[in-house]
């Protein structure tokens, strides 16, 4: 009997040491990516953090010196930490998802929960087998109960199964959360680089519709018709790179997190089961059952642990990423590791772009007013049959070129009509025409001119209007913004849903853990309980026999 309480209590306090671990590593390792960054430069977070309780903790993996300042390494403070890959130096690439060394890394913050996890499996096993030979090698022991060793046990199995129960329903709702928020950032993500390559693709469209725009037989320059040839490959190039670069990295971004969902779901259903089986089991004294759970709850709970440390991995490399987008935010550079979410587009690109936008929005506006001048403006005699139609009335206004020669910005001259309602504005200078194309009431254009001119004032309208969109790529604007609503509108939710995961993975690996040691304590005590009222009355029968 003393043999079987001796390896009993060993198990509980190796128990109990185990459920403390887990719980006070969520304040360590795991605080990098709890808790929003509130302090350090570019709002970084420090090695340490003043805890509710007034003390300051260090984290695991986390040095006691900041790292060099790079200008290219993003999150620098916050990825500095052990690199098992490079003899355990301090890792000092930042966040970087296609480097090896920085994955080992920030894999190397979850290996707690790797060596908890190989620790109970292997403890256990010891435990098991050691129960085996107690049972097969010792000497039975007469049975005994004690009362409050079986309340207590009974107690703490019913406080044990309801913090399972607790953290099945954390973790349940926490990767619903978890999935949508992170699902939404990807989506919105997408949408964005989808957007920008639409808008690419638009302007080398206007470009190629600017060849063909006409009025009477005058055309864009072959120079500018030549650059626009040339243009248009690199547009299309940016934009398939921007569109499809963007879109591959998030479907190998939700493919990761539909299995991790998955893997969730599967596991909080299966230790709910688990758990309330368990108790029933234990409840009603059938052992072997009980038993077979334990067994089965042994490899769960291992791998409960090792999720754990997956998860806090996959937790950790969110957090980093949301600190490395404030830094690049702030502090925007040409290539960085970012290019892998959402490239920005080739500065040269953009910038040839631009400039050749408004080069032939500049040339079309041009042609439009030699028109106007030259034709439409000039009461040609018939004699004059290729510009002669019958011109009369009000002068047609000029149209407004919006840049100068140079391609600076140029105001609009008294009289001149803008790009925005010039269509408008000349239709009312159009003529009914007769079957010979001549005028015969009172314009300045005829309705062929009038849709050749109106084509070219859209089109240059078009890349007018897409001016400031082209700014924004040569400056990596729109990269910039994408990032900024990703840090203060999905990174909270990131952070907070993948607490509840993580919380709810550490309560169910410990709470689970410990009903398992109860399930078989108290099912040993009511067993005991019951013999013990068995055997009583037999007992008092049999003195009550012996008296004379």
């Amino acid at each position: 009997m003393l043999c079987f309480k001796s390896l009993l209590f060993c198990l509980v306090t190796a128990f109990l040491l185990f459920s403390c671990i887990p719980f006070s590593f969520s304040l360590g390792v795991g605080e990098q990516a709890f808790f929003p960054a509130t302090s350090g430069k570019y709002g970084e977070r420090n090695s340490g953090m003043v805890f509710s309780w007034g003390r300051t903790e260090r984290f695991l993996a986390e040095s006691d010196e900041p790292p060099v300042n790079s200008t290219l390494a993003l999150a620098a403070n916050r990825t500095y930490r052990k690199d098992p890959l490079n003899n355990f130096k301090k890792y000092r690439g930042g966040w970087n998802i296609s480097e090896r060394h920085y994955w080992a890394s920030v894999a190397f913050t979850a290996a707690p929960f790797f060596v908890i996890a190989a620790a109970w499996f292997l403890l256990f096993a010891l435990c098991l087998l050691i129960i085996c030979l107690h049972h097969c090698c010792c000497r039975k022991e007469p049975y005994g109960y004690s009362r409050i060793a079986y309340a207590l046990s009974l107690i703490l199995l019913i406080l044990f199964t309801i913090a399972a129960i607790i953290g099945c329903v954390v973790l349940y709702t926490g990767q619903g959360k978890y999935h949508s928020s992170t699902i939404n950032t990807l989506e919105y993500v997408v949408h964005q680089a989808n957007t920008a390559s639409d808008k690419l693709r638009n302007v080398s469209e206007l470009l190629s519709a600017a060849k063909k725009v006409g009025v009477d037989q005058v055309f864009l320059p072959s120079n500018v018709q030549s650059d626009i040839d040339r243009i248009q490959t690199k547009i299309n190039s940016s934009a398939s790179t921007l569109a499809t670069r963007t879109e591959d990295n998030s479907k190998d971004i939700k493919n990761i997190i539909e299995s991790v969902r998955l893997a969730l779901i599967i596991l909080s259903a299966i230790m709910l089961m688990l758990t309330f089986l368990g108790f029933v089991f234990s409840i009603f004294g059938m052992q072997f059952l009980v038993y077979v759970l334990v067994i089965l709850g042994w490899i769960l709970v291992t791998g409960t642990f090792i999720l754990c440390g997956i998860f806090l991995l996959l937790h950790n490399v969110t957090a980093d990423a949301c600190v490395a987008m404030d830094q690049w935010v702030q502090n925007p550079m040409a290539h960085t590791a970012l290019d892998d979410i959402l490239p920005c587009v080739d500065n040269a690109t953009a910038q040839e772009t631009l400039t050749k936008s408004k080069e032939v929005t500049s040339q079309l506006a041009n042609i439009m007013n030699f028109v106007v001048n030259n034709v439409s403006n000039i009461n040609f005699p018939p004699n004059v049959p290729t510009l002669y139609f019958n011109q009369s009335g009000p002068l047609l206004p000029s149209l407004c070129n919006p840049f100068n020669p140079d391609l600076t910005d140029r105001a609009c001259n008294p009289g001149e009509v803008d790009l925005e309602n010039a269509t408008q504005v000349w239709k009312n200078y159009v003529c009914d025409v007769s079957p010979n194309g001549t005028c015969v009431t009172t314009g300045r254009l005829t309705p062929t001119f009038y849709s050749q001119m109106a084509a070219g004032v859209n089109i240059s309208y078009g890349l007018y209007r897409y001016g400031p969109f082209l700014v924004d790529l040569q400056d990596c604007t729109f990269v910039r913004q994408t990032f900024t609503d990703i840090y203060g509108t999905y990174c909270p939710g990131l952070r907070r849903y993948s607490s509840w995961i993580y919380v709810g993975l550490v309560m169910v690996a410990t709470a689970v853990m410990l009903s398992l040691l109860f399930w078989v304590i108290y099912g040993r005590e009511r067993k005991h309980r019951v013999y013990t009222k068995e055997l009583a009355p037999r007992f008092s029968e049999g003195h009550e026999g012996d008296k004379p």
